[in-house]
């Protein structure tokens, strides 16, 4: 401040004190500044610090003025300002580059799969319908991304507009994430069954068999290319894995074969799993029964013995002993009539057998997949047996004796085992249609009391409900009908020419009286089943209908996939009002419905048996 003021006294054009001269208001206020700077100011800058200092004083001692001094300051500091600001977007665009390039390969890239994944849903038609009859459908992930691909039957069109008599059957591999075509196969003969997940330890590969009426083939899941068939006579019945019996390492397989006149001689037959070849002799059977066969289904018994589940008809539901599997139960083989008896029968009756599935949650007509760990889960568990159309009955394990038995009206769909309540055992949800009217009911797999009822419009469908297991523990059933009878009072049927419109509902236990509808469509149903993935915990919904063409000549056949979870952030809230035995009437609101379903996850269903000892269940 003294330099500045020293500075202002000095007259207009007088120079400044020379080298050496003493002026004590210059020289005192020097040292102060001095001291200042070394006590505050003087710390260690950059280069271009110095020399602008250098710059200032040389500019001072020429011009003479401090106004010039002060001038070119700024117009140096603006130079700087623009050197820093060129020297930072040298460093800072090529540091921003990086960072983009990381997240563009750390997250962009993977997340164009898994957008893929979360595709909500989607749909393919795939040739002629072939009427109602359900095609050969299986479930397994064959091209490697953790979602569940749809193996099917179809028959193609030779013409694309008219289905002709040189139809070809074939088998084809879509994308359970998109519907994309994975591979097709043309086959000599229509497919009946679809299994995958046979493990071949030479080929560390997805395997499928595709079986026909006279031959089974092996193919590689991921391509559809052949790796070994066999030609059988008369094939009746899926393959049934078998543990290894001829010691190559390979699960083997038995199918059943049934001649079509009367004299129905049943054949068991085993065939090597890993090359197709026959195994020995067949086994024969006798049988004079009429309907049509039940199983075969492989059951292992506490203490390791293997027996073959079979029927025929009103006949019976027999246990032989499988010849190449030596182990026998003692407890098993006390329930032979004789002792010279090759069957053990723990069902005569003289209605006729509809079913006969194991007692799991998650096992369905399409999950009978050849992967060890579900089939030996399967294989231990208790029994569903489906005979006649007016009663439902549990069987122990032990003794085959009745331990409870509901009465209904006629039942013309597998039941399907799931948790409605939190004891732990498997409750049934199943179906029956009589004049127009669907009756849906629940009933407890502990004592066969009714749990849940509800009426609807019959939707027309023969077709399975889908216990699908949640992340409360609970089973939520998806399911088709029509119109809830409930708030309506009068039932108006269709005419010949008005399309049925068929809902495809949810119903979870926590809340009884509400349903969501998920879906509705005219086209008709014939097979569905439900995919998980566990990424999402999610679960898609897969149905394989028959939807007519637009010259109303033939009918296409459709694959449709939906993710339930965002089917029901999209659904309609359904009020049933009081369930018939629910004990109360809950009327949630709707903030309370959005919260409980915004946080409901799916998962697989724990598949195995429900309690060693546990139940057979029978209808009668």
């Amino acid at each position: 401040m003294a330099a500045v003021l020293s500075r202002a006294l000095k007259l207009p054009g007088k120079k400044g004190s020379e080298l050496g001269e003493y002026d004590p208001l210059t020289q005192a206020d020097s040292e102060d500044e001095s001291e200042e700077d070394d006590l505050v100011l003087n710390y260690p800058r950059n280069g271009l610090d110095s020399a602008q200092e250098d710059d200032d004083d040389w500019r001072e001692e020429q011009c003479g003025g401090s106004g010039l001094r002060i001038h070119g300051t700024e117009e140096e500091e603006k130079r700087l300002r623009r050197k820093n600001a060129v020297r930072a977007s040298f460093f800072l665009v090529p540091l921003v580059c990086a960072m983009l390039l990381v997240l563009l390969c750390a997250f962009l890239i993977p997340c164009q799969k898994g957008a893929l994944a979360k595709r909500p849903k989607w749909e393919r038609a795939l040739g002629d319908a072939g009427g109602v009859t359900p095609p050969a459908l299986a479930l397994w992930d064959v091209d490697g991304d953790s979602v569940d691909d749809v193996l099917l039957s179809v028959t193609e069109w030779t013409n694309d507009t008219h289905p002709t008599q040189g139809n070809k059957s074939s088998a084809v591999a879509l994308s359970g994430a998109s519907g994309q075509l994975l591979w097709r196969k043309v086959m000599r003969e229509s497919v009946l069954y679809i299994q995958c997940g046979l493990q071949l330890n030479t080929k560390p590969l997805p395997v499928c068999l595709l079986i026909g009426k006279s031959s089974i083939m092996a193919v590689n899941g991921t391509s559809g290319k052949n790796l070994w068939s066999t030609l059988l006579r008369n094939i009746e019945s899926q393959a049934v894995l078998l543990p290894d019996v001829q010691g190559d390492s390979v699960p083997d397989l038995l199918v059943a074969t049934l001649p079509a006149d009367e004299a129905l001689d049943l054949s068991l037959t085993l065939i090597s799993g890993l090359t197709g070849a026959k195994l020995g002799q067949s086994v024969s059977f006798n049988l004079t029964g009429q309907g049509k066969l039940i199983g075969p289904l492989l059951h292992e018994t506490q203490q390791g013995a293997h027996y073959i589940v079979f029927g025929l008809g009103n006949r019976r539901i027999s246990l032989p002993v499988i010849p190449a599997l030596r182990r026998k139960d003692p407890g098993w083989e006390g329930l032979k009539k004789t002792n010279s008896s090759s069957f053990i029968h723990i069902f005569r009756g003289s209605e006729s057998v509809e079913f006969l599935l194991p007692l799991v949650a998650g096992f369905g007509t399409y999950h009978n997949n050849l992967d060890t760990v579900s089939n030996l889960n399967t294989s231990k568990s208790d029994w569903v047996l489906v005979y006649g159309f007016s009663k439902i009955s549990v069987l122990g394990q032990r003794d085959v004796r009745k331990r409870w038995t509901f009465n209904s009206a006629p039942i013309h769909r597998s039941p399907t085992p799931g948790h409605f309540n939190e004891d732990g055992i498997l409750d049934l949800f199943f179906q029956h249609s009589a004049n127009g009217i669907m009756k849906a009911q629940v009933i407890d797999g502990a004592n066969g009391r009714p749990l849940w009822t509800a009426q609807f419009v019959c939707p027309r469908l023969v077709l399975e409900t889908a216990a699908v297991s949640t992340s409360t523990g609970l089973s939520a059933f998806v399911f088709w009908a029509s119109e809830p009878i409930g708030a309506q009072k009068n039932i108006t049927k269709a005419t010949v020419t008005e399309p049925v419109i068929r809902k495809l509902f949810l119903l979870h236990p926590a809340y009884p009286s509400i349903l969501m509808q998920l879906a509705t469509t005219t086209d008709t149903a014939v097979a569905a089943t439900v995919s998980y993935e566990e990424r999402q915990k999610d679960a898609s919904y897969i149905t394989v209908s028959s939807r007519p063409t637009p010259d109303s000549k033939a009918a296409a056949r459709i694959v449709k996939s939906i993710r339930l979870r965002a089917a029901i952030a999209q659904g309609q809230v359904v009020r049933l009002g009081q369930s018939s035995n629910s004990g109360t009437a809950l009327k949630p609101d709707v903030f309370e419905l959005d919260k409980f379903y915004r946080h409901l996850f799916f998962k697989h269903q724990v598949t195995g048996p429900v309690a060693r000892g546990g139940p057979f269940l029978a209808q009668s």
